[in-house]
Formats: structure tokens, C-alpha cells, sequence
């Protein structure tokens, strides 16, 4: 945890996007809200449910068995001890551990759906959540399993056994057995109550977590593209009027106008711009990959002005179930632990990630090859002259690039079209939310190597191009890449360029905004 980390409050006003990544990131912490009139809300929301149990009403998964077993009914002691039974069988989660930064983000998830006041829950369970998140206490929570209806059941078991001292989490650097972690923390294990089990468990946090994270990762890889592709377009001599904001006002798309003003103000120059461009007839119209870059990488950028309010929604809301209306006291049964709008989200933005991938892949082939490079070396070679024969450059970069490319588009496949009926048809049609992000998060994986590929390239081709300088914020550009790997002048090995800077993409917005 960041010691000089800021507080947000949790209470009965919702958080944004930025807020729950601050907190998931470990940049702030959280403090619960002490208003009489949040507190007073968890607790009428608590007393629903200890009404309705006193009365011997049927409450689905407190003193019932679950989904199709909802027909049983049972005592306040088997009842209990069912409870504890849910967490156990949905111990079958496999796959490597879930992100810190993405399992924080669920925690927090969960608080915001405690705090408006319909699960049932104590105040003590939001407040031990809140610890675990104040102390850096992660819980190991296998990736897989989850179809995203009743809610990331699976995956939330593992946050459920970690509050009771059972399973392990990341703490201190290391993974530790959980109950080790609480001891050195100072806590206890949780007690459960009626329904907390469930009320951790049935929900959408896990997939919100991890859509909440994609989204950052996709705004850096997007601001990344536009400095790569501004790059490109002063390496291969194209046209800066491809980006002139008119054509932008004729199609007026906010995305488009957002990168097309992106690049233009990259290829400033007091200098008459047509000295930096070529000049042969076929060159009046650059390629696709450039000249429409604008509407490609912008399709992105406005997919994400949706897909944010979605994600903020969904993490803000109370998405289990069974709900107990704080106002009319009612004990409510329904389905918001549906998954449907996560997954069409991330199912979306696995399209525009893919799709920008690809341009880049087709940005980093027109710099290698010298029969459309406008008179850059093959594969941009800069080896002294007697070393040329036998020098590749940037061939096998091209090559990786284009197994990723493909790759990323490859997995684009909705996994919302994949709805499974699973326990005995009861959860007929699931909404596939938790793969749909987890396939995002691995296009992002993706979409971030190829961009410090496309990076690299397009800086070796500016440097061998010359007139940097003419453009001071190719220059700003070129600085800011070359912190991270030099240039390729002999055959060497640039895997190691490739995981640093796309580190620096993933993990510091090396190309935001405020940097430019």
C-alpha cells in the first residue's frame, strides 16, 4: 500500500471508475461512512432479513438450499451450516491466481454493494472488508470457473474463506496461508451471519474487477497507439492533412476528432508541413492503416465513453440475491446477479482492442518493407555497410507482431454467445461476463506487446529518416522510448525491450495526455 495513499469515503454516494482503480492500485484507502443516515440503512436492510427469518418466511439460500435445491427448507442451525457448505463446494476454482489490482477492485465492488443497503448484511462484514483492503490483504482467487451466473459464485468463495482465515492471500509482498496473514495483521477470522456467505458470493464482482482494470489498461494502449502511430506517419513521409480537423467535422464522431487533433498536434511543425511528406504521385493518399487511423483507433475511444458508465453502474450497484428493500421491507428475489451487461462490454471492447492491434501490426509492415517505406531500408536495418548482407533488423519484430495481432483477433469470439444451461437448468442462460473480461484482459496482454513493437519500430525508422527535430513532440516521443530500449544497430535480441516498454504502457500511461 502507498503510504501517502489519499481516503475515500464509502456511503451512500457512488464511486467512479478512477476512484475504484485508486483504490484497486493501491493508491488510496477506504473509509466508511459514519452518517447516522448510512448506518441506520444497513441496519433496517439487516433487520428485513431477521424479520423475515423470525416469521418463518422462505428466504432463497438463507433457510433454503440453492438454485434448483431452493425447495428445501431448513432450520436456524442447518441453515447456518449451510452457509458454511457454500463456500466449501464452490471451492473448485482453477487457473492461475486473479491480479491483485483486479481482486481489489471486486472487494471494493462488493462494499458498494453492501452500502446501498439491500443484501442484509452487518456493518461488521463491509468493515472487515474494508480492512483487508486498508491492510493490502488480497485473497488467492483462481481465475476460472465462473459463468457469470448466479454471479462469480467460484471466484467469490475464495474472498469468503479468506475473511474466515482459510485458503491464502498475497500480503506482505508474499502468498501466505490467510489465517498467518490475519494473525500478523491483528484480526480474527470472520463469523458469518445468515446470508453473508451468499451475499459475498452471488454477485458480478469478480467480472467487474477485472473490467474495471481492462478499461485502464485500454486508455493507456489507446494513447500509446496515437504516439505510435504519429511516429509511423513521420517515418513513412505521410500526409499530415489526412487529419485535418474538417474531415473530422464532416463525420463528427467524437473519437475520430479526439485522435485525429491527437495526432495533428504530434506532427506540429513550423515548417511547411509538405517538406516532411513524399512527393510521388502514388503517395497522394497514404494507406488505410494510417490515413484511417483517426476512424479506427476513435471507434475505441468512444466504445470506452459507453463501456465506463456500464462498469461504474455495475460496481455501484446491489447485485445479489435475494434483496431486502430498505424501504417497503420486503424480501425480494430476482436476477442482478446477472452478468449481461459486463459481458457485452467487454465482449465490445475485445473488438475495438483487436481491431486497433491490427492496425498497428499493418503500421509496423509498412515500415519494414522497402517496395512501400517510401525509401527506408528492408526491415529497417541499420547496421553499418559491410554488416548489411547479413543483418535483419526488424524482420522477426515485424513477424511477432503479426502472430499477435492474429492472436488478439483470434479471441475476439463473444463469449456472451457461449451460454451454457448448467445446475440442473436452472441457470439456463448465464451471461459468460467473467471469461468475456478475462478475454479482454488477454487481448490487452496482447494489444500492449504489440504496440511496444509498433513503438520501437516506428522510432528505428524516425532516427533513420531524420528531420525529428522539425516535430518537437516526435522528438518528446522518440526521448521517452529511448529511456527504455536504444536503438537496434547489429542483430540482437529485443524481447527484453519489448516486456519493458510495454510495462511502462500497461503500468505508467508512458504516452498519456499530461506527458505529451
Amino acid at each position: 500500500m502507498n503510504r501517502q495513499a489519499i481516503e475515500i469515503a464509502v456511503g451512500d454516494h457512488e464511486l467512479s471508475l478512477r476512484q475504484i482503480l485508486d483504490v484497486a492500485r493501491g493508491r488510496a484507502k477506504i473509509r466508511l461512512s459514519g452518517d447516522s443516515s448510512f448506518i441506520q440503512k444497513i441496519e433496517r436492510s439487516r433487520g428485513t432479513l431477521q424479520t423475515a427469518l423470525e416469521r418463518g418466511l422462505p428466504v432463497y439460500g438463507v433457510n433454503t438450499g440453492y438454485g434448483k435445491s431452493c425447495g428445501k427448507r431448513m432450520s436456524a442451525d442447518t441453515a447456518l451450516k449451510n452457509s458454511f457448505n457454500l463456500i466449501k463446494f464452490h471451492g473448485c476454482g482453477t487457473g492461475e491466481p486473479v491480479g491483485i489490482p483486479e481482486t481489489r477492485a471486486a472487494m471494493l465492488a462488493r462494499i458498494l454493494c453492501f452500502a446501498r443497503g439491500y443484501s442484509g448484511v452487518s456493518l461488521e462484514l463491509i468493515r472487515r472488508f474494508v480492512e483487508f483492503l486498508n491492510r493490502g490483504i488480497t485473497p488467492v482467487v483462481p481465475c476460472e470457473g465462473s459463468v457469470g451466473a448466479s454471479g462469480d459464485l467460484t471466484p467469490m468463495s475464495y474472498v469468503a474463506r479468506a475473511l474466515m482465515g482459510e485458503g491464502e492471500v498475497f500480503y506482505g509482498g508474499g502468498r501466505i496461508p490467510a489465517g498467518e496473514a490475519l494473525s500478523r495483521a491483528g484480526l480474527t477470522p470472520y463469523v458469518y451471519g445468515p446470508k453473508e456467505p451468499l451475499a459475498i458470493m452471488n454477485g458480478t464482482s469478480t467480472m467487474t474487477g477485472i473490467a474495471a482494470i481492462v478499461i485502464d489498461r485500454a486508455e493507456k494502449i489507446a494513447n500509446a497507439v496515437i504516439a505510435a502511430t504519429a511516429l509511423s506517419i513521420h517515418a513513412l513521409m505521410g500526409n499530415a492533412h489526412h487529419y485535418d480537423p474538417a474531415i473530422a467535422r464532416a463525420k463528427p464522431h467524437p473519437g475520430q476528432g479526439h485522435i485525429a487533433r491527437s495526432i495533428a498536434r504530434l506532427l506540429y511543425t513550423e515548417k511547411d508541413p509538405s517538406l516532411l511528406e513524399a512527393d510521388a504521385l502514388e503517395t497522394l493518399q497514404d494507406p488505410y492503416s494510417l490515413r484511417c487511423s483517426p476512424q479506427i483507433l476513435g471507434v475505441l475511444h468512444d466504445a470506452l465513453r459507453w463501456i465506463i458508465p456500464w462498469v461504474e453502474i455495475e460496481a455501484n450497484s446491489a447485485n445479489d440475491n435475494p434483496l431486502m428493500d430498505p424501504d417497503t421491507g420486503a424480501v425480494l428475489m430476482g436476477g442482478n446477479f446477472y452478468g449481461g451487461h459486463i459481458s457485452f462490454a467487454m465482449d465490445s471492447l475485445k473488438s475495438a482492442l483487436a481491431s486497433t492491434a491490427d492496425m498497428c501490426d499493418r503500421q509496423v509492415a509498412l515500415m519494414v518493407d522497402p517496395h512501400v517505406n517510401r525509401g527506408l531500408p528492408a526491415d529497417l536495418v541499420r547496421a553499418e555497410e559491410d554488416e548489411i548482407p547479413c543483418s535483419h533488423g526488424f524482420k522477426a519484430m515485424s513477424i511477432a507482431s503479426s502472430a499477435l495481432a492474429a492472436e488478439a483477433l483470434k479471441a475476439t469470439m463473444p463469449a456472451s454467445s457461449f451460454s451454457r444451461s448448467t445446475e440442473s437448468h436452472n441457470q439456463d442462460k448465464v451471461s459468460m461476463g467473467t471469461i468475456a473480461a478475462r478475454d479482454a484482459a488477454r487481448i490487452c496482454d496482447l494489444v500492449e506487446k504489440i504496440v511496444a513493437i509498433h513503438l520501437l519500430a516506428a522510432a528505428q525508422a524516425c532516427e533513420i529518416r531524420g528531420n525529428c527535430g522539425s516535430r518537437p513532440k516526435i522528438s518528446v516521443l522518440l526521448e521517452k522510448i529511448r529511456a527504455f530500449a536504444g536503438p537496434t544497430l547489429s542483430d540482437r535480441p529485443m524481447d527484453e525491450d519489448i516486456a519493458s516498454l510495454a510495462r511502462a504502457i500497461s503500468e505508467h500511461d508512458l504516452f498519456g495526455p499530461d506527458e505529451e
